[in-house]
This record gives C-alpha cells, structure tokens and sequence, in this order.
C-alpha cells in the first residue's frame, strides 16, 4: 500500500515578482490552493506561470511583501528542500549514470532513509508507475513515456505534501501525450495529493485541473473550473485561448441579433451588444430556413468529424465541426444555426 502525506493548502498573497534587470515577470498574485485540489497553471510563454510554479517550490522569492504559505505557515524563507514537495521538469532532470530504481530512491537516500526502508518504497513506486521491469534499466535505454513515469516516480517517492509539474509532458508525441495525460489524472485522483500544474496546453488543463488559473502577461485573467472557462470566459482573452471561438459582428434589432450574413433569433438579446462569440460545436449546418449563409473556405476531415471554415462576409470567418459523412468542397454554399443560448457577449476591452 502507497502511504500517501497529508495534502497541504498553499496560499499565495501578494506575490509579485521583479527580476534584476527590472522585467516584472509577476503582478502581485493572491491564490488559495485547497488541500488534495489539482490547480493548472495556462497560459502562452511568458505568462508567469512558471515564475509562480518556483515561488510555490522556493526556487524564486517574491519581491518584498510577498508570502507562501503552507497550511497557514509562512515558508517564504524556506528554501525548497525544506518544504517537502516533489517536483517534475520538463527535463525529466534525471540521473544519466543511476538505473531506474537508483534514480527513484535518490531523494529517500539523501533523506537519510535505510536501505531496506527505501528498496520497500521503490518497489512500491515502480508497481505504482508501472515500470518494475525497467528498475535495472540505464535512464538512457528508457523512452520518453518511460522517463517521465520514472521522474514522476521520484517526485512522489519522498511522500511530498504537494506535487509541482512544470510541462512534464511536452517533449512527447501526441499520442503518448494523451496517454500519459490520462494517466497522471488517474493517479492524482488516486492519491489525492496537492497539485499545481504547468502547462500552455489547453487540452491538459480541460482534462486535469480541478481548477485553471489563466494567465496573462503577468496577470490572472480568470479563475475557475474547466466547464466555467470554457463556456463562461471573463475576457476576450480568455475566450480565444481556450478552444477555438468563433466572432460575429452586428446588432441587436427586435429580439435577433442581425448581421451582414443573417439574422440569429435571440428574443433574450443583450442591448447594445454589437459583438458575440460562440463555440464551433454551437453551429450546425442547416439546409432549410438558416439564420446565416455562406461559402467553405476550407475543411479538415478528422474522422470522426470534419472541420469547416466559411466565409460569412464579416471581419472573420467562421469554425464549426460537423458529424456530416458527407464530403465537403471549397466553394460549397452552406447554411448555418447558432443556437441563442450558445452565444456569448463580452466587452473587447474586458
């Protein structure tokens, strides 16, 4: 049995971040992480999203004024391996010239674990990860799937109060992504341990976080869960990193929304509004009475749907996936359907 730490709560207030040279990589930040929860870090590169990962680790200190706190206590001047956590890099950061198992029980040796104590936790983490037959492997006869497993063994090998992952799966390809993707769900699941998660992929994010912390040029954008970003974004921002959204310009007349391709009924419609957005899967192809019209200028056929793009007239084009078995050519004239209740309105300047 994988004895399991209790989870910690880790809280963030006022922590901003200014390098020498001046670049302030992080406004002041207050973030409370609950104990057990798994919080993604998304956003593009330079977001601050890392700087925040190695505040929380004791690898980077806040400006003045700035605090981490764990379960209340102030570990600002602690540095990280007083803390107690286990960290994966993109890396992997792993021991070229140790097997598997030595790389595993590296952390328990130079805690001062004994050989026995630590054979025993090993072999727990390799039935864990699923590797027991690597453990005499040399790291450099392992695939990338199997390095990260072996790095994610380590981290956690130490029994940490949190878990910090910074990219741990963007050196894979996008199958074994996927894959490992799942599977560190189901072990955080499992082993219910405090979690905080880098990554520029919106797909991890969707499928990991119990909560995401969208960022933006040094700045929090929103906070929420996945389903409320995905279908409830805070900005434009927020709106175009998360999925693909789809832009349409006009004006509310009488109870539609009325632009230069159509009209979209909406007896509810929101005053005033002269933008909204919605999700491709919010459209469908309709033959008979569309609320808009227009011509494919591209598809993408991905199986188990095709992907469109049409022009509508307006200052963007429009994306909408559809099941359609049929082929579709450029050139096509087709008619589309937007649901009301899909659309979404929101300043540009939010």
């Amino acid at each position: 049995m994988v004895q399991r730490a209790d989870p910690v709560s880790i809280a963030l207030r006022k922590c901003r971040k200014t390098f020498p040279d001046g670049t302030r990589a992080l406004e002041p930040l207050d973030l409370t992480i609950e104990p057990g929860e798994t919080i993604v870090l998304l956003g593009p590169s330079g977001c601050g999203k890392t700087t925040t990962l190695r505040m929380i680790a004791g690898l980077e200190q806040p400006d003045e004024g700035g605090q981490v706190l764990f379960d209340g206590a102030d570990v600002t001047a602690l540095p990280i391996e007083k803390r107690n956590i286990g960290m994966v890099f993109q890396s992997y950061a792993l021991f070229p010239n140790m097997s598997v198992a030595g790389n595993i029980g590296y952390g328990l040796r130079i805690r001062g674990k004994s050989k026995p104590e630590s054979n025993v936790r090993v072999s727990e983490m390799l039935d864990l990860m699923r590797i027991s037959k690597l453990a005499e492997r040399s790291i450099d006869q392992l695939s990338g799937g199997q390095r990260q497993r072996v790095a994610l063994a380590r981290a956690l090998a130490v029994e940490p109060r949190a878990l910090l992952l910074d990219e741990p799966l963007t050196a894979l390809d996008a199958k074994l992504r996927e894959e490992l993707r799942l599977e560190i769900d189901e072990l955080l699941r499992g082993l219910r341990i405090t979690t905080i998660y880098v990554t520029h992929d919106q797909a991890e994010a969707m499928a990991l976080g119990d909560r995401i912390v969208v960022m933006s040029e040094g700045r929090v954008a929103q906070i929420g869960r996945p389903r409320e970003i995905y279908l409830k974004p805070a900005s434009p921002f927020v709106a175009e990193f998360i999925g693909t959204m789809n832009v349409l310009h006009g004006s509310v007349v009488d109870g539609a929304f009325v632009t230069s391709a159509g009209t979209i009924p909406w007896p509810d419609a929101q005053a005033g509004a002269t933008s909204v957005r919605f999700r491709p899967e919010d459209v469908r192809l309709e033959d008979n009475a569309p609320h808009l019209r227009g011509e494919i200028v591209a598809t993408v056929f991905r199986g188990d749907r095709t992907r469109l793009v049409v022009d509508v007239g307006d200052e963007r084009t429009l994306v909408l996936d559809t099941p359609a078995r049929r082929e579709f050519l450029r050139g096509d004239q087709v008619g589309l359907c937007v649901d009301h209740p899909a659309l979404i309105v929101m300043s540009e300047a939010s």
